[in-house]
């Protein structure tokens, strides 16, 4: 259930032209307080428009872009200093549910 929520969450903000560049465990918050056990998502300070909301044309690909995010977490491509893409977050949801199947993280 968490893993889904986790991409839904995603998918939310990915579906208004934003990606979020630093998805780690520290930035979804588990809510136990409510019958659904809903996620949240926070800190949106890498966060970045990917494409324009009245055009919908993508923005460019380019390389040697500094790194953002948590490495850990970060995709292959943002090791390599791509431009971040949605695929970019998903990967990095993916590494987080590694990590949460592990037993490595707190949840």
């Amino acid at each position: 259930m968490i893993a889904e929520q986790m991409v839904l969450i995603i998918k939310y903000y990915h579906d208004r032209n934003i990606i979020h560049r630093d998805i780690k465990p520290e930035n979804f918050l588990l809510d136990f307080n409510r019958p659904a056990k809903h996620i949240y998502l926070i800190d949106f300070g890498f966060a970045k428009k990917y494409r324009s909301g009245k055009t919908q044309i993508h923005i460019p690909y380019s390389q040697d872009k500094p790194y953002i995010g948590t490495p850990r977490y970060m995709s292959i491509n943002a090791l390599s200093k791509h431009e971040q893409s949605r695929r970019d977050d998903m990967y990095s949801i993916g590494y987080v549910i590694v990590y949460m199947l592990m037993g490595k993280l707190p949840w």
